[in-house]
Protein backbone atom coordinates (compact mmCIF):
# COMPACT_ATOMS: atom_id res chain seq x y z
CA UNK A 1 0.00 0.00 0.00
CA UNK A 2 3.14 2.39 0.49
CA UNK A 3 3.08 2.67 3.80
CA UNK A 4 6.33 3.56 4.83
CA UNK A 5 7.43 2.38 8.90
CA UNK A 6 10.52 3.71 10.21
CA UNK A 7 13.36 1.80 11.53
CA UNK A 8 15.12 3.52 14.14
CA UNK A 9 18.87 2.22 15.31
CA UNK A 10 18.74 -0.15 18.07
CA UNK A 11 20.53 0.53 21.30
CA UNK A 12 21.73 -2.32 22.00
CA UNK A 13 22.73 -3.35 18.30
CA UNK A 14 26.42 -3.97 18.08
CA UNK A 15 28.61 -2.47 15.51
CA UNK A 16 29.70 -3.64 12.15
CA UNK A 17 32.76 -5.31 13.14
CA UNK A 18 34.91 -7.69 11.41
CA UNK A 19 35.33 -11.28 12.53
CA UNK A 20 38.27 -13.65 13.06
CA UNK A 21 38.13 -16.16 10.07
CA UNK A 22 40.69 -18.72 11.22
CA UNK A 23 38.74 -18.74 14.45
CA UNK A 24 35.52 -19.20 12.87
CA UNK A 25 36.25 -21.93 10.68
CA UNK A 26 37.74 -23.83 13.75
CA UNK A 27 34.72 -23.64 15.69
CA UNK A 28 32.22 -22.23 13.47
CA UNK A 29 29.00 -23.37 15.30
CA UNK A 30 30.27 -20.93 18.77
CA UNK A 31 32.42 -18.17 16.88
CA UNK A 32 29.55 -16.85 14.59
CA UNK A 33 26.55 -16.03 15.20
CA UNK A 34 23.55 -18.88 14.23
CA UNK A 35 19.65 -17.85 13.40
CA UNK A 36 17.20 -20.15 12.41
CA UNK A 37 14.54 -18.90 9.70
CA UNK A 38 12.16 -20.75 7.74
CA UNK A 39 13.23 -21.18 3.93
CA UNK A 40 12.10 -22.46 0.86
CA UNK A 41 14.11 -24.19 -1.95
CA UNK A 42 13.60 -24.41 -5.74
CA UNK A 43 13.10 -27.49 -6.93
CA UNK A 44 14.24 -26.02 -10.84
CA UNK A 45 17.11 -23.68 -10.23
CA UNK A 46 18.13 -25.14 -6.39
CA UNK A 47 17.99 -21.32 -4.58
CA UNK A 48 17.28 -21.14 -1.20
CA UNK A 49 15.64 -18.11 0.21
CA UNK A 50 13.40 -16.62 2.86
CA UNK A 51 9.66 -17.14 2.77
CA UNK A 52 6.80 -15.40 3.98
CA UNK A 53 4.78 -17.99 6.06
CA UNK A 54 1.21 -16.71 4.50
CA UNK A 55 2.25 -16.93 1.11
CA UNK A 56 1.72 -21.15 -0.08
CA UNK A 57 2.63 -20.38 -3.19
CA UNK A 58 4.57 -17.77 -5.79
CA UNK A 59 7.46 -17.74 -8.47
CA UNK A 60 10.76 -18.06 -7.42
CA UNK A 61 12.54 -14.59 -7.92
CA UNK A 62 15.41 -16.31 -9.67
CA UNK A 63 14.32 -18.17 -12.20
CA UNK A 64 10.06 -17.46 -12.85
CA UNK A 65 9.29 -21.27 -11.92
CA UNK A 66 6.43 -21.50 -9.96
CA UNK A 67 6.45 -22.67 -6.31
CA UNK A 68 4.61 -24.91 -3.87
CA UNK A 69 5.46 -23.83 -0.39
CA UNK A 70 7.39 -26.53 1.85
CA UNK A 71 9.35 -24.10 3.85
CA UNK A 72 12.30 -26.09 6.10
CA UNK A 73 14.39 -24.59 9.25
CA UNK A 74 17.56 -23.79 8.59
CA UNK A 75 20.55 -22.56 10.36
CA UNK A 76 23.25 -20.61 9.26
CA UNK A 77 25.98 -17.54 9.92
CA UNK A 78 23.91 -14.57 10.50
CA UNK A 79 24.23 -11.48 9.00
CA UNK A 80 26.46 -8.73 11.05
CA UNK A 81 24.80 -5.73 8.50
CA UNK A 82 23.50 -4.93 5.35
CA UNK A 83 22.57 -1.72 2.64
CA UNK A 84 18.96 -1.21 3.20
CA UNK A 85 17.20 -0.58 -0.35
CA UNK A 86 17.68 2.59 -1.27
CA UNK A 87 16.00 2.85 -4.96
CA UNK A 88 12.44 1.98 -4.99
CA UNK A 89 10.22 -0.54 -6.81
CA UNK A 90 9.05 2.13 -9.25
CA UNK A 91 12.68 3.30 -9.80
CA UNK A 92 13.49 0.33 -10.27
CA UNK A 93 11.36 -0.54 -13.04
CA UNK A 94 11.83 2.35 -14.87
CA UNK A 95 15.86 1.84 -15.00
CA UNK A 96 14.51 -1.68 -16.33
CA UNK A 97 12.47 -0.52 -19.23
CA UNK A 98 14.91 1.77 -20.26
CA UNK A 99 17.71 -0.85 -20.15
CA UNK A 100 14.85 -3.28 -22.25
CA UNK A 101 14.03 -0.56 -24.42
CA UNK A 102 17.56 -0.13 -26.14
CA UNK A 103 17.62 -4.16 -26.98
CA UNK A 104 17.39 -3.62 -30.36
CA UNK A 105 17.69 -7.22 -32.01
CA UNK A 106 15.84 -8.90 -29.13
CA UNK A 107 12.74 -10.14 -29.87
CA UNK A 108 9.19 -7.61 -30.16
CA UNK A 109 7.35 -9.44 -27.12
CA UNK A 110 10.21 -9.74 -24.94
CA UNK A 111 8.91 -6.88 -22.82
CA UNK A 112 5.42 -8.13 -22.43
CA UNK A 113 6.88 -10.75 -21.16
CA UNK A 114 9.90 -9.26 -18.64
CA UNK A 115 6.71 -6.98 -17.18
CA UNK A 116 3.71 -9.11 -16.99
CA UNK A 117 5.65 -12.47 -16.23
CA UNK A 118 8.57 -10.65 -14.20
CA UNK A 119 7.60 -8.64 -11.79
CA UNK A 120 10.29 -7.26 -9.86
CA UNK A 121 10.93 -9.09 -6.35
CA UNK A 122 13.54 -7.02 -3.62
CA UNK A 123 16.23 -9.34 -3.14
CA UNK A 124 18.73 -9.06 0.21
CA UNK A 125 21.50 -11.23 -1.57
CA UNK A 126 24.12 -12.96 0.77
CA UNK A 127 27.49 -11.74 0.14
CA UNK A 128 31.19 -11.84 1.99
CA UNK A 129 33.69 -9.37 2.49
CA UNK A 130 37.30 -10.47 3.31
CA UNK A 131 40.27 -8.20 4.82
CA UNK A 132 43.80 -9.72 4.80
CA UNK A 133 47.66 -8.41 5.05
CA UNK A 134 49.65 -9.93 2.24
CA UNK A 135 53.42 -10.73 2.38
CA UNK A 136 54.50 -12.12 -1.32
CA UNK A 137 58.05 -12.77 -2.16
CA UNK A 138 58.29 -13.41 -6.50
CA UNK A 139 61.18 -14.55 -8.73
CA UNK A 140 61.00 -13.25 -12.61
CA UNK A 141 63.10 -11.68 -15.22
CA UNK A 142 62.94 -7.79 -16.06
CA UNK A 143 62.85 -7.16 -20.04
CA UNK A 144 64.93 -4.11 -21.37
CA UNK A 145 64.27 -2.76 -24.85
CA UNK A 146 67.58 -1.80 -26.83
CA UNK A 147 67.73 -1.02 -30.57
CA UNK A 148 70.35 -3.20 -33.05
CA UNK A 149 71.21 -2.44 -36.38
CA UNK A 150 71.87 -4.95 -39.49
CA UNK A 151 72.49 -5.39 -42.95
CA UNK A 152 69.88 -6.18 -45.22
CA UNK A 153 68.80 -6.26 -49.15
CA UNK A 154 66.10 -3.75 -50.19
CA UNK A 155 63.08 -4.95 -52.97
CA UNK A 156 65.70 -4.29 -55.72
CA UNK A 157 68.95 -6.07 -54.13
CA UNK A 158 70.45 -3.32 -52.90
CA UNK A 159 72.14 -3.23 -49.62
CA UNK A 160 70.18 -1.42 -46.91
CA UNK A 161 70.98 -0.67 -43.18
CA UNK A 162 68.06 -1.03 -40.98
CA UNK A 163 67.12 -1.05 -37.37
CA UNK A 164 64.87 -3.22 -34.99
CA UNK A 165 64.16 -3.45 -31.27
CA UNK A 166 65.23 -6.55 -29.06
CA UNK A 167 64.62 -7.65 -25.61
CA UNK A 168 67.82 -7.89 -23.02
CA UNK A 169 66.16 -10.10 -20.15
CA UNK A 170 67.61 -9.90 -16.28
CA UNK A 171 66.95 -12.03 -13.52
CA UNK A 172 64.72 -10.26 -11.12
CA UNK A 173 63.53 -11.32 -7.48
CA UNK A 174 61.80 -9.33 -4.78
CA UNK A 175 59.13 -8.98 -2.30
CA UNK A 176 55.66 -7.18 -2.18
CA UNK A 177 53.18 -6.60 0.75
CA UNK A 178 49.75 -5.17 0.39
CA UNK A 179 46.46 -5.07 2.55
CA UNK A 180 43.28 -5.99 1.51
CA UNK A 181 39.80 -4.44 2.75
CA UNK A 182 36.39 -5.41 1.97
CA UNK A 183 37.38 -7.83 -0.60
CA UNK A 184 33.46 -8.54 -1.70
CA UNK A 185 32.53 -12.12 -2.76
CA UNK A 186 28.89 -12.71 -3.78
CA UNK A 187 27.65 -15.78 -1.60
CA UNK A 188 24.92 -16.83 -3.99
CA UNK A 189 24.77 -19.60 -6.80
CA UNK A 190 21.66 -18.99 -7.77
CA UNK A 191 22.52 -15.64 -9.37
CA UNK A 192 24.31 -15.56 -12.83
CA UNK A 193 27.86 -15.04 -12.09
CA UNK A 194 29.18 -12.95 -14.69
CA UNK A 195 26.02 -10.46 -14.00
CA UNK A 196 26.05 -10.38 -10.34
CA UNK A 197 30.26 -9.62 -10.47
CA UNK A 198 29.60 -6.63 -12.29
CA UNK A 199 27.09 -5.41 -9.86
CA UNK A 200 30.58 -4.16 -7.81
CA UNK A 201 29.76 -0.79 -7.73
CA UNK A 202 28.62 -0.98 -3.62
CA UNK A 203 29.07 1.68 -1.04
CA UNK A 204 29.84 -0.62 2.18
CA UNK A 205 30.09 2.88 4.17
CA UNK A 206 26.41 2.53 4.04
CA UNK A 207 26.42 -0.62 5.81
CA UNK A 208 23.85 -0.52 8.90
CA UNK A 209 23.72 -3.36 11.59
CA UNK A 210 21.32 -5.99 11.05
CA UNK A 211 17.78 -6.28 12.26
CA UNK A 212 14.79 -8.27 10.91
CA UNK A 213 13.64 -4.91 10.32
CA UNK A 214 14.73 -4.22 7.52
CA UNK A 215 13.97 -7.57 5.81
CA UNK A 216 10.03 -6.97 5.87
CA UNK A 217 8.37 -6.81 2.62
CA UNK A 218 11.32 -8.55 0.64
CA UNK A 219 12.98 -11.74 0.70
CA UNK A 220 16.10 -12.89 1.74
CA UNK A 221 18.66 -15.84 0.14
CA UNK A 222 20.56 -17.40 2.12
CA UNK A 223 24.29 -18.58 1.96
CA UNK A 224 25.33 -21.32 -0.75
CA UNK A 225 29.16 -20.47 -1.14
CA UNK A 226 30.26 -21.32 2.52
CA UNK A 227 32.91 -19.00 4.35
CA UNK A 228 35.93 -21.01 3.67
CA UNK A 229 34.68 -21.11 0.06
CA UNK A 230 34.25 -18.02 -0.05
CA UNK A 231 37.81 -16.75 0.85
CA UNK A 232 39.52 -18.95 -2.36
CA UNK A 233 37.19 -16.84 -4.27
CA UNK A 234 38.29 -14.07 -2.19
CA UNK A 235 42.22 -15.38 -2.84
CA UNK A 236 41.59 -15.12 -6.77
CA UNK A 237 40.95 -11.76 -6.47
CA UNK A 238 43.67 -10.67 -4.47
CA UNK A 239 46.25 -12.81 -6.18
CA UNK A 240 45.59 -10.91 -9.02
CA UNK A 241 45.97 -7.44 -7.58
CA UNK A 242 49.58 -8.75 -6.28
CA UNK A 243 50.62 -9.66 -9.53
CA UNK A 244 50.05 -6.41 -10.74
CA UNK A 245 51.74 -5.15 -8.10
CA UNK A 246 55.06 -7.44 -8.93
CA UNK A 247 55.02 -6.46 -12.50
CA UNK A 248 55.00 -2.83 -11.34
CA UNK A 249 57.99 -3.91 -8.19
CA UNK A 250 59.80 -5.88 -11.48
CA UNK A 251 59.80 -2.69 -13.85
CA UNK A 252 61.50 -2.12 -17.23
CA UNK A 253 59.69 -2.24 -20.03
CA UNK A 254 58.26 -6.14 -20.31
CA UNK A 255 57.89 -8.79 -17.41
CA UNK A 256 58.17 -12.40 -16.53
CA UNK A 257 56.44 -13.82 -13.30
CA UNK A 258 57.86 -17.28 -12.81
CA UNK A 259 57.12 -17.67 -8.94
CA UNK A 260 54.86 -16.03 -6.27
CA UNK A 261 54.39 -16.68 -2.75
CA UNK A 262 51.76 -15.66 -0.82
CA UNK A 263 51.24 -15.63 3.25
CA UNK A 264 47.83 -14.32 4.37
CA UNK A 265 47.95 -12.82 7.34
CA UNK A 266 45.42 -11.22 9.94
CA UNK A 267 42.45 -12.37 8.04
CA UNK A 268 38.45 -11.35 8.87
CA UNK A 269 35.38 -11.55 7.14
CA UNK A 270 31.89 -10.13 7.26
CA UNK A 271 28.65 -11.66 6.03
CA UNK A 272 26.35 -8.94 4.85
CA UNK A 273 23.45 -8.75 2.87
CA UNK A 274 23.25 -6.75 -0.31
CA UNK A 275 19.73 -5.00 -1.98
CA UNK A 276 18.87 -6.24 -5.70
CA UNK A 277 15.67 -5.89 -7.32
CA UNK A 278 15.06 -9.14 -9.30
CA UNK A 279 13.18 -9.60 -12.89
CA UNK A 280 12.92 -13.34 -13.70
CA UNK A 281 10.93 -14.31 -16.74
CA UNK A 282 10.50 -17.36 -19.03
CA UNK A 283 10.82 -16.95 -22.53
CA UNK A 284 10.90 -19.98 -25.01
CA UNK A 285 11.01 -22.43 -22.88
CA UNK A 286 14.29 -20.47 -21.03
CA UNK A 287 14.86 -18.62 -17.97
CA UNK A 288 16.38 -15.26 -17.78
CA UNK A 289 17.09 -12.75 -15.19
CA UNK A 290 17.46 -8.89 -14.55
CA UNK A 291 19.53 -7.47 -11.71
CA UNK A 292 19.18 -4.04 -10.87
CA UNK A 293 21.32 -2.78 -8.24
CA UNK A 294 19.22 -1.35 -5.19
CA UNK A 295 21.35 1.37 -4.04
CA UNK A 296 22.78 2.80 -7.50
CA UNK A 297 20.74 1.74 -10.46
CA UNK A 298 22.83 -0.35 -12.17
CA UNK A 299 20.92 -2.83 -14.31
CA UNK A 300 22.84 -5.91 -15.50
CA UNK A 301 21.35 -9.28 -16.82
CA UNK A 302 20.81 -11.65 -19.96
CA UNK A 303 18.15 -11.25 -22.68
CA UNK A 304 16.96 -13.37 -25.37
CA UNK A 305 18.25 -12.51 -29.06
CA UNK A 306 16.13 -12.34 -32.18
CA UNK A 307 18.02 -14.33 -34.87
CA UNK A 308 15.36 -12.84 -37.56
CA UNK A 309 16.46 -9.12 -36.97
CA UNK A 310 19.78 -10.07 -36.93
CA UNK A 311 19.58 -12.09 -40.11
CA UNK A 312 18.14 -8.70 -40.99
CA UNK A 313 20.09 -6.39 -39.59
CA UNK A 314 23.23 -8.46 -41.90
CA UNK A 315 21.51 -8.85 -44.72
CA UNK A 316 21.01 -4.83 -44.92
CA UNK A 317 24.72 -4.24 -44.41
CA UNK A 318 25.79 -6.43 -47.08
CA UNK A 319 23.31 -4.88 -49.46
CA UNK A 320 24.63 -1.53 -48.14
CA UNK A 321 28.20 -2.89 -48.94
CA UNK A 322 27.60 -4.24 -52.17
CA UNK A 323 25.43 -0.98 -53.58
CA UNK A 324 29.04 1.07 -52.11
CA UNK A 325 31.02 -1.24 -53.71
CA UNK A 326 29.02 -1.11 -57.58
CA UNK A 327 29.88 2.81 -57.62
CA UNK A 328 33.21 2.80 -56.51
CA UNK A 329 33.75 0.17 -59.79
CA UNK A 330 31.02 2.43 -61.81
CA UNK A 331 33.61 6.05 -60.66
CA UNK A 332 36.94 3.57 -61.46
Amino acid sequence: CGHENPIEAAADAPPVEEQDFHSALANLATAAPIEENKTVKCGTCAAEFSWDPAVHAADCPFCGSAIVADPKTSRHIQPAALVPFQLSEKEAQDRLKKCLGGLWFAPNDVKRYAYTQGKLVGMYVPYWTYDSQTFSNYSGERGINYTETYSDTDKDGNAVTRTRTRIEWYPVSGHVDRWFDDVLVVASRSLPKKYADRLDEWNLDSLTPYQDQYIAGYRSEVYQVDLEEGFGEARCKMDDVIRDDVRHDIGGDHQRIHFVNTRYEDITFKHILLPIWMNAYRYGGKSYQFLVNAQTGEVEGARPWSWIKIGLAVAAAVVVVGVIAYFASQGQ
